[in-house]
């Protein structure tokens, strides 16, 4: 075959590579299915003293790295497996690295909020560069502006579509039925499912005294005897999303349902919903959750699989072409 034969320039980059990390291998099992390729060797193991160690049971040269992680449950040590995996896979010379966060930890922090604090959402972005990341798939970020303090392409995926599908198959009379955003910050999400449900829009005001912490001060909107759906991007220790519900249900709301993208259910979580008085809560899998009373999950590995397979036929045509080509 001569040297510059294309079929054997597309053989050469026919190098898909898919890793996991351990905060939510069930997810990358899922992708990997779809996708139509098993997840490849990757050793992952800590030492007494909790260091962690990776180390790739295959060759990377040359190879488009996908790596599939969850910056979640053990935040530091999830976030140190992608960045060591990383350095791994760059010093053993694969073509491309692509992060797949399926859950961005830190993301709250992205801004002062007070004098002397961090912005530590920036600061995960730069320890990713630095290790050798040369994109980021990831999925509903707490604020989308955080894909700016990326100087690397972002891939910024959205669970709307499917919850938007999720209650659109429920048949509920879009004439009673309320989007409910828990605070201004999430109205523009929030407006987003309301039109894929052809339903009515409502804002809750809220104070925030401290960390896990609100008050439901008003609500924009009206609620009184209409089925409501809350939707949030993440849902940690519930406290504050349980005192909205019954703070909506006190200015008359009717039946209420939660969901949102990342349910990290932190502490009395799961137990604080099952005691709501809400019917469900709706939750992706980009964090492993367990299902049971009011928690239920939708999957995202079609999402994440699509972008992977689009990320990579696109760094496949760059290496035909020689050139840069970004999404």
């Amino acid at each position: 075959m001569p040297e510059n034969d294309p079929k054997k320039s597309l053989q050469m980059v026919k190098t898909l590579r898919l890793y996991s990390g351990t905060a939510n291998r069930p997810l990358a099992e899922k992708i990997a299915q779809i996708l139509g390729v098993e997840l490849s060797g990757l050793a992952l193991e800590k030492f007494a003293n909790g260091e962690i160690y990776a180390r790739f049971d295959e060759t990377v040269r040359g190879a488009d790295v996908f790596f599939i992680q969850s910056i979640s449950g053990n935040v530091n040590d999830a976030l140190m497996e992608l960045l060591i995996a990383t350095d791994a896979a760059k010093r053993a010379s694969a073509r491309t690295i692509t992060a797949v966060i399926t859950h961005y930890g830190y993301a709250r922090q992205d801004r002062k909020a007070a004098p002397r604090e961090p912005i530590t959402a920036r600061l995960v972005a730069n320890l990713l560069e630095r290790a050798g990341v040369d994109r980021v798939i990831t999925l509903d970020l707490h604020q989308g502006q955080i894909q700016g303090f990326f100087d690397i392409p972002v891939n910024h995926l959205s669970a709307l579509p499917l919850f938007g599908e999720y209650y659109n198959s429920l048949g509920f009379d879009t004439d009673n039925l309320v989007v409910v955003s828990p605070d201004v910050g999430r109205a523009k999400a929030a407006k987003k499912l309301s039109d894929m449900l052809d339903c009515s829009l409502a804002i809750a005001h809220k104070g925030r005294p401290r960390h896990n912490a609100a008050e439901v001060m008003g609500i924009i909107g009206d609620i009184e005897g209409k089925t409501c759906i809350i939707n949030d991007d993440m849902i940690d220790t519930a406290g504050t999303l349980c005192a909205s519900v019954r703070e909506l249900k006190k200015m008359g709301a009717g039946d209420i349902y939660v969901c949102a993208t990342h349910g990290i259910f932190s502490g009395p979580a799961i137990e604080r919903l099952n005691d709501a008085p809400i019917v469900e809560c709706v939750v992706t899998d980009s964090i492993p959750v367990e299902v049971g009373g009011k928690i239920k999950t939708i999957t995202v590995a079609n999402e994440f699989a699509d972008a992977i397979n689009a990320v990579y036929y696109e760094q496949s045509v760059s290496q035909l072409v020689g050139g840069d080509f970004a999404l």
